[in-house]
């Protein structure tokens, strides 16, 4: 792989009969612990948080979106600055989606055909193309350390001719996006593919035969957590997430709750995103081990107690769950900071907490407590 002679991935730990495993991810910008949460900054910004802020929650890997990026502030803007991340002032490691799920579910109008997405800008209304080559070269301009292949998002439910259909495209789509990454002048960045398929355990099959014969640096699930039952998401995980190589990366994109997270951790995923720690601490739900809180419920008006008395967040070490309801309540600023840091800070730490515990073998043991302590600590919301 000409492009990426500074990318690897090495297994540390591996159950041969579960999949469940750690491993690191070796970058230019320095290495990633596996399995790893990565907050989502959408526009060169995990929302709320400085840089400094991100590093003190424990994130080692962010996420940035193509197709905002694109459309504002431009590459042209971002390249003067030799990247995203001089831009933003982030020196770790960076993960670009491709833009299609946003060009799918955000674009006043779209149109798919075999070059790639017309569409029309969710700002402005002007009008784009996003082709696997051209979201190749907007991902490399923005000097991201993991990119993605160009894949067609379907809704759920989706008929099997319609799956089917968005599989190929994919494949197609994925061999043009390989060559446009191998052809670059840019280096430095790791592709990965994007197994589709639906909920159709035969379309999965043959869509990560296909995606996998490509040769990647790794490979993630798309079109999960898209709407469909919990049950049926676990269960195509299950049956997919084995037929990807195991000295890849395994990424499951846009997931999710903790126990999404840790149910797929112990099937063997090794990477997630996912804007629900973030976007719901601006809406006031806080993550603990005791499960999720409204910090607007009116039972925590008094409360002199951090939000998790076994967190050692900057927020939980230094604020009441009074304090920060009267911060959400009047809607201060602040109160969107101190959420999300904690938020993040959960979502990390149940993830090292996961590694430790791999490492160890007592992962059975970890699961079987974390499950226990949320229905111990359970909160009826008035």
């Amino acid at each position: 792989m000409q492009n990426q002679p500074a990318f690897s991935f090495e297994l540390l730990s591996w159950n041969n009969a579960s999949g469940l495993r750690t491993g690191r991810i070796s970058t230019p910008r320095g290495n990633i612990e596996t399995p790893i949460f990565m907050p989502v900054g959408t526009l060169g910004t995990v929302k709320a948080l400085s840089p400094e802020e991100l590093l003190a929650c424990g994130a080692q890997i962010i996420l940035g979106n193509t197709y905002h990026l694109y459309l504002r502030p431009g590459c042209e803007v971002i390249d003067k600055f030799g990247g995203l991340h001089k831009f933003m002032h982030w020196d770790r490691p960076i993960l670009t989606d491709s833009g299609g799920f946003q060009v799918f579910s955000l674009a006043r109008l779209s149109k798919i055909d075999e070059n790639g997405y017309a569409f029309q800008s969710h700002i402005d209304g002007s009008s784009h193309l996003l082709t696997p080559e051209s979201a190749v070269a907007i991902q490399l301009c923005l000097g991201a350390d993991i990119i993605m292949c160009l894949d067609q998002c379907i809704a759920y439910p989706a008929s099997a001719e319609a799956a089917e259909k968005a599989l190929a495209l994919t494949t197609r789509w994925a061999k043009r996006c390989k060559q446009a990454w191998f052809d670059s002048p840019r280096q430095g960045s790791a592709l990965f593919g994007i197994v589709q398929g639906g909920m159709y355990p035969d379309l999965r099959k043959r869509s990560a035969e296909e995606i996998c014969a490509i040769d990647l640096p790794g490979y993630a699930l798309g079109g999960l957590s898209v709407g469909e039952p919990k049950e049926l998401m676990l269960e195509i995980a299950a049956h997919t997430l084995p037929l990807l190589p195991p000295d890849r990366p395994k990424y499951i994109m846009g997931v999710g709750t903790p126990e999404d997270i840790v149910e797929l951790t112990a099937l063997g995923a090794d990477m997630f995103d996912c804007v629900m720690p973030t976007r719901n601490a601006r809406n006031g739900q806080m993550f603990t081990r005791q499960g999720a809180i409204n910090i607007n419920n009116a039972r925590h008006r008094f409360d002199t107690g951090p939000v998790d008395p076994d967190c050692g967040c900057y927020t939980c070490r230094n604020y009441s769950r009074a304090y920060l309801r009267h911060l959400y309540m009047a809607k201060e600023l602040l109160a969107y900071r101190l959420n999300t840091i904690h938020n993040l800070h959960y979502y990390l730490e149940l993830m090292q907490t996961m590694r430790f515990a791999i490492t160890a073998g007592t992962f059975d043991t970890f699961k079987k407590d974390f499950y226990r302590m949320r229905e111990a600590g359970d909160e009826t919301e008035a």
